[in-house]
């Protein structure tokens, strides 16, 4: 609702659901909304704040949100804030704090006019942006680009890596490293990390970040880059919202190159994908470097792709001949086309999971990192456990990385400098048994674990414990814990990652 006339006595109510709920605040006594009847017994109403945006109550509007991409985890939240302005994200949280109700951000629901009745895809795929009963709020009320300029831009951290892909190459600039799918908002990656194939040499999208504006725990809003507030820069970026709430990023932008030269390198032989992957990254060879595993033709076997791309400029050649000299698949194509299209290459994708009917079901996702002596033990491995059915309609991604890029501190990778990235994005069939897919992420997970990987903040691991989480962070554990002391006093930011501090 608008502020005028509401700070005392808010009116809340879901769009279609044909009733009012008269709401004078929060009773403090039963921990729930207050109701007429409550002020009338005299109860302890604690009023809620004007605000500039939207608070819903009830009705599809709390629905949206009582899940959230992987459909594997519900609980409806108490209350969706769609805020009107960051003033809005301060005072709610402050609100909340002050009241212990858990916040989490989501940006999963997004515009469903614009991208379908299933809302966009989302790294929330097991609960980690569900408010557990909390307060969520919607990220899309703060999704504007602000500014573009050369070499850097300020968005609001609502906004998707698409609006800021497209407001970008107006200009000429880019990001440097973009997630598959673009439609993921910037607030949502830049919490986790945010990798894709220009890891190997940008880092992460966290890595990526000149400035952010966070609101704490505590209902602050403070400004923290490299240079100012460095404690909690470093706690939010890849650090699971645990800290604070962006809602406005600078990000460094690159010179956009017009052309992308895709190269896709197929291998039957995994000790042949691993090594090529490994040169062409060591050489420099390639501008983007990804890699799938698919199943092979006839459905017997798995293969390995390598997506290698260079970008060029208009007119101009690249040596095919010398970006492949050396290397040793079974079968190759190349194809070329724009900058832009090679960007949104995954949207036609998506729209065909939508139109299939995959795209609302649920999704056992799992992600992980590997030390790269251990890439091919854990991959083989997986090989064999996996089957067509698991993958569904989905996708395994399997490419390396250099761990030197990565330099934020929460970005959590495994010692040795080369790795890889195995992630399963799964999107099975109606009727799959997810309980059986569950139980195969956390045995995956484990023995990751055992050989020196480190989980990345998205995915499906179930029964993840305090230990398991001190594990997974090692020496950077006390780090966690004094940050979300500080910058988190009450605990209520984003419950639904499990990391247990207490």
């Amino acid at each position: 609702m608008s502020r005028s006339g509401l700070s005392r006595r808010t009116l809340l109510a879901a769009a279609g659901a044909g009733a009012v709920t008269a709401v004078t605040g929060w009773n403090t006594a039963t921990a729930a909304w207050a109701t007429e009847a409550d002020t009338a017994a005299g109860a302890d109403i604690a009023p809620l704040p004007a605000l500039d945006g939207t608070v819903t109550l009830q009705g599809e509007g709390l629905e949206r949100f009582s899940t959230d991409f992987g459909h594997l985890v519900t609980a409806t939240p108490r209350a969706v804030l769609r805020p009107g302005s960051v003033r809005d994200v301060q005072q709610l949280v402050a609100f909340a704090r002050r009241h212990r109700i858990p916040v989490a951000v989501n940006g999963q629901s997004g515009d469903l006019a614009q991208l379908g009745e299933a809302g966009l895809e989302s790294h929330s795929s097991y609960g980690q942006a569900n408010p557990r009963g909390g307060i969520a709020i919607d990220a899309r009320g703060l999704s504007k680009v602000l500014s573009v300029r050369p070499g850097r831009a300020v968005v609001e951290a609502g906004a998707t890596w698409a609006q800021v892909t497209e407001a970008g190459l107006a200009a000429g600039w880019v990001p440097p490293v973009l997630t598959d799918y673009l439609h993921l908002t910037v607030g949502g990656t830049l919490s986790v990390g945010g990798i894709g194939g220009g890891v190997q040499r940008h880092g992460m999208q966290v890595d990526n970040v000149l400035e952010l504006d966070v609101v704490t725990g505590t209902g602050e809003l403070v400004t923290a880059s490299p240079a100012r507030n460095r404690e909690l820069f470093e706690a939010v970026l890849a650090g699971g919202g645990q800290v604070g709430v962006i809602v406005r990023v600078t990000l460094a932008l690159v010179r956009v190159r017009e052309r992308a030269h895709v190269f896709s390198l197929h291998y039957d032989d995994l000790d042949a994908y691993l090594a090529d992957q490994q040169k062409v990254m060591a050489e420099r060879r390639f501008d983007l470097q990804v890699g799938d595993v698919v199943r092979s033709e006839d459905g017997t076997r798995w293969r390995y792709k390598a997506e290698l791309v260079a970008f060029a400029d208009a007119g101009q050649a690249v040596d095919r001949a010398a970006l492949l000299a050396g290397l040793g698949p079974v079968q190759t194509e190349v194809v070329e086309q724009s900058w832009r299209e090679y960007a949104f290459r995954v949207d036609g994708f998506a729209g065909y999971l939508r139109a299939a009917g995959f795209w609302a079901l649920p999704k056992p996702w799992l992600s992980v990192f590997l030390p790269a002596s251990a890439a091919r033990a854990f991959m083989a491995r997986a090989a064999e456990v996996l089957t067509a059915a698991d993958l569904g309609a989905g996708l395994l991604l399997f490419y390396p990385y250099e761990r030197s890029k990565v330099k934020a501190p929460l970005a959590v990778l495994p010692e040795q400098e080369v790795g890889w990235h195995f992630d399963l994005l799964a999107f099975p069939g109606p009727g799959a048994d997810t309980a059986a897919m569950l139980e195969r992420n956390r045995r995956l997970y484990d023995l990751a674990v055992e050989l020196g990987g480190k989980r990345y903040l998205i995915g499906a691991v179930p029964g993840m414990t305090q230990a398991d989480w001190r594990r997974h962070y090692g020496g950077l554990w006390e780090r966690v814990v004094q940050a979300k002391r500080r910058f988190d006093p009450a605990g209520i930011l984003t419950p639904g990652q499990g990391i247990h501090v207490s």
